[in-house]
């Protein structure tokens, strides 16, 4: 195996050379990646001549799809591919994607179509950093809690700024309603690192008033958000990014004015959430089995990897 891994910055990110993810993997390649992504997070590679086909069977390395999203269309042929395109809406928040649902995809790949000349980058912020942050006081508090997630919101839009285009995305974005309680604090299955699972569809924290929950949240956010947390990946032409959406969130910055942005999406299906006591999240309202199946990790929990 020739994969070479290569650090991008001290707590999240590392770049990914001498693999072709134009032909199938071996055993030893995905190995190799799946380690690097329960250490670094977030992998670059480069994807010279990576189709949506190829894109989908690179994912599929890692379990099964997903289909696109559970409201939102896919690409045209391509029911596992979903557009993220700057004409369909700027989803210029915090969040991990889909974690409305019971079982959000375990990991998201994204894959430049039509990139900016400048601006455009997404960030990426390791969320077991941000737990580990935490003051212990705040740590112990954070355990306890757990948060209701939703897409019952247009999380990217302002009201102010919702016109006829906008409102028909978001209509479409909210036409199944879907409501989750997950850990604030989630375990990852194959490290066992802590990770704060909050991020823009979490509304409220379960058993607390709106405002009450709004400040806790924030409070947890900015952890999350603090710089030498994040990679800010700048896109180049035929690029993928593999992040851990189990213990990551991601933000795709609106600096690039009204010029075209458009990668393409899928994710790998994931595992119901489980808080530092052993509990599962739980359904709220809404059925997703028409998105994703449930995924269970079949790997030996491993030790919790060093700060990197």
């Amino acid at each position: 195996m020739s994969l070479e891994i290569t650090k991008v910055t001290a707590r999240i990110g590392a770049r990914v050379s001498g693999v072709d993810l134009t032909r199938p993997l071996t055993e030893a390649e995905v190995t190799g990646i799946r380690e690097a992504l329960n250490v670094h997070k977030a992998l670059v590679f480069a994807a010279e001549g990576l189709d949506d086909t190829g894109q989908q069977a690179f994912a599929r390395h890692f379990g099964a799809l997903t289909t696109a999203h559970p409201t939102v269309g896919a690409v045209e042929g391509a029911p596992n591919v979903l557009p993220v395109d700057s004409e369909r809406g700027r989803a210029n928040h915090w969040h991990t994607d889909v974690t409305f649902v019971l079982n959000p995809p375990q990991a998201s790949t994204l894959r430049s179509i039509t990139i900016p000349p400048y601006g455009g980058e997404t960030l990426i912020a390791n969320a077991a950093a941000a737990y580990r942050d935490l003051p212990e006081p705040l740590r112990r508090f954070a355990d306890t809690l757990w948060a209701e997630h939703t897409n019952d919101y247009d999380y990217a839009v302002p009201d102010e700024d919702v016109d006829a285009e906008k409102a028909a995305h978001r209509a479409e974005f909210t036409s199944i309603t879907f409501r989750t309680a997950h850990p604030v604090v989630r375990v990852h299955p194959l490290t066992g690192e802590r990770g704060l699972f909050v991020g823009g569809f979490a509304q409220r924290i379960v058993g607390l008033s709106v405002g009450e929950s709004r400040t806790i949240l924030d409070l947890l956010q900015s952890y999350v958000t603090r710089p030498e947390n994040i990679l800010r990946h700048r896109w180049a032409e035929r690029e993928l990014v593999l992040f851990d959406n189990r213990i990551t969130q991601h933000y795709a910055i609106d600096n690039y004015d009204d010029l075209p942005r458009r990668l393409h999406r899928v994710t790998v299906a994931g595992d119901v959430p489980v808080g530092v006591e052993g509990k599962e999240s739980y359904s709220i309202e809404g059925d997703a089995a028409h998105y994703t199946p449930v995924h269970t990790p079949v790997d030996t929990l491993a030790p919790e990897p060093a700060a990197v």
